[in-house]
Formats: C-alpha cells, sequence, structure tokens
C-alpha cells in the first residue's frame, strides 16, 4: 500500500512563499510521476504541477508558470512544491498524488495515489 503525507501548509500573506512537502511510502517512489493538484472551495480539483520519474521533465499549469515549481528527491521520497509569489486565488487544498505508470497526465483520474491534502491560505 502507497501512502502519500503533505505537510508544509498554511497562512501566507500575498505575495508571500510556501514549500510544500510529499513524503511517499514504498520503495518505487523513483517509478512514479508526480504531480500537485488543488481544490478551492466550490470547485473543481485542477491540474497545478507534475515532474517525470526522473524529475527531468516537469509540467505546470498557465497560472502558476513563473511562481511555482515541483522537485523530487528520490533518495527521500519526497516531492516539493515550491510556491512563490502567492495570490489570493491560489487558495485551496493542496493534494499530491503518485501515477504508476511513470507518465505525467493533467487528468486526476489518472493517477494511482493520493494524499490527504494540505490547506493552503492566501490572505489579501
Amino acid at each position: 500500500q502507497v501512502q502519500l503525507v503533505e505537510s508544509g501548509g498554511g497562512l501566507v500573506q500575498a505575495g508571500g512563499s510556501l514549500r510544500l512537502s510529499c513524503v511517499t511510502s514504498g520503495r518505487t517512489f523513483s517509478s512514479y510521476a508526480m504531480a500537485w493538484f488543488r481544490q478551492a472551495l466550490g470547485k473543481d480539483r485542477e491540474f497545478v504541477v507534475a515532474i517525470t520519474w526522473n524529475g527531468g521533465s516537469t509540467f505546470s499549469t498557465d497560472s502558476v508558470k513563473g511562481r511555482f515549481s515541483i522537485s523530487r528527491d528520490n533518495s527521500k521520497n519526497t516531492v516539493y512544491l515550491q510556491m512563490n509569489s502567492l495570490k489570493p486565488e491560489d487558495t485551496a487544498t493542496y493534494y499530491c498524488a503518485a501515477r504508476g505508470d511513470g507518465r505525467v497526465g493533467y487528468e486526476d483520474i489518472g493517477y494511482d495515489y493520493w494524499g490527504q491534502g494540505t490547506q493552503v491560505t492566501v490572505s489579501s
């Protein structure tokens, strides 16, 4: 059973930064594509960023390009989401997700494992 545990959420003022972490159990972490999704209150869950199994390529949605970045440390079974220049519209619950086939996808349906989520609130 693969478990994902996010941390690092909190309350931050607009323009500030946060770094989220997601620690994954299991010995096959290095073969997973990893992603972050988010869900704001009353809205559908949306794709934010993703990274290939070896960290060679990253992908992000347009609204966070230049502000958010994803990275991974396979030796620590951990993926990170660095969020800079945060805006109130970034307020959401952020979820870490893993895809067992190693392929990056933009739809949540393609991901096999999910964390419980961590709340990010950006005040104006």
